[in-house]
């Protein structure tokens, strides 16, 4: 568990583990990423609790002027931690009595697999769409879905995998704010051959709030990344494709595809009225190295007689 300033939370977050259900050896790794609040000693004055409950625990952290950031903060409580099995848990949310029982016993039979569960939204209906994107997704939809989110399909504060696992993928990436240090990470995991996997059960009450870590992440750092894993695993082996939208979206994605597989793509399909009827679509200037001269070309998209969907020239 990474702890910044969460001092609000803690307390919340601390009980339910104590109520977790599983009765095998546990063990909490704490480390507190430079809070200037008073998380260290609510995390401290929780160790007897803790261990009274049969809970092993280790507090670590450092004090400098700034946090390291998340993807610090996760490392160091994972390489002080002993388990064989790894719960990753926010200290902004709180766990429900079967999570670590639940996953532990689905991890044991999917050893390739990082697990997730469903969630319930603190406040209730907050992120409404979002939520119930997380709890809805088709165990087929946890891999196609991967080039689309905006993050990883089994969210990261419900991951639970075997030590074995996670240190074959690799440590977070320590980039420090901004950096989607999850999304890396869920990336590294699939290219590896992994299998996301999530629980039907919500078992973990996944808080919202406005201070929460995953909001200095931009949508650009998010979508670069996207594209780039997309043409790595996808585009690279098709020899063409279309793409479906002819509008903003549509044109910001070719525009961030490498020049080789701009070239691939045969076509822009839309059924939008208003594109259609222009017949003649203006799409961008672009300049091409030929022979030693640049010449400069109107790119196009022109409709097809008879057929909705606009042909790139």
């Amino acid at each position: 568990m990474p702890v910044h300033n969460a001092s609000c939370w803690l307390e919340e977050c601390l009980q339910a583990i104590v109520h977790q259900d599983f009765t095998g050896s546990m063990e909490l790794s704490v480390f507190d990423d430079a809070s200037t609040d008073d998380s260290r000693k609510v995390l401290e004055g929780w160790r007897e609790r803790m261990e009274d409950r049969g809970i092993s625990v280790v507090i670590s952290g450092h004090s400098s002027s700034q946090p390291r950031g998340v993807g610090f903060a996760k490392n160091k409580a994972v390489t002080q931690s002993s388990g064989r099995y790894l719960c990753f848990q926010d200290a902004d949310d709180i766990m429900l009595p079967q999570r670590v029982r639940l996953q532990y016993e689905t991890s044991i039979l999917h050893p390739n697999s990082l697990i997730g569960c469903g969630v319930q939204r603190l406040p209730e209906g907050s992120t409404e769409r979002y939520a119930r994107w997380i709890n809805s997704l088709t165990r087929d939809q946890l891999l196609t879905q991967a080039y689309t989110s905006h993050g990883p399909t089994v969210v990261m504060p419900t991951w639970f995998c075997s030590r074995k696992l996670f240190m074959k993928v690799g440590l977070f990436d320590e980039g420090g704010k901004g950096v989607p240090e999850d999304l890396l990470f869920f990336y590294q995991f699939l290219r590896q051959g992994g299998s996301p996997l999530r629980l039907d059960q919500r078992l973990l009450v996944y808080r919202y709030h406005e201070a929460a870590a995953t909001h200095s992440v931009t949508e650009e750092t998010i979508w670069k990344l996207r594209v780039d894993f997309l043409q790595e695993r996808v585009l690279s082996q098709w020899e063409n494709f279309t793409i479906w939208n002819a509008g903003k979206q549509g044109r910001k994605l070719y525009r961030s595809l490498s020049l080789i597989n701009q070239k691939k793509v045969k076509a822009f399909c839309d059924v939008d009225k208003n594109k259609i009827q222009k017949r003649f679509y203006t799409y961008e200037e672009s300049k091409d190295m030929s022979g030693g001269v640049l010449e400069e070309n109107l790119n196009a998209l022109q409709l097809r007689e008879g057929t909705d969907y606009y042909h790139f020239n």
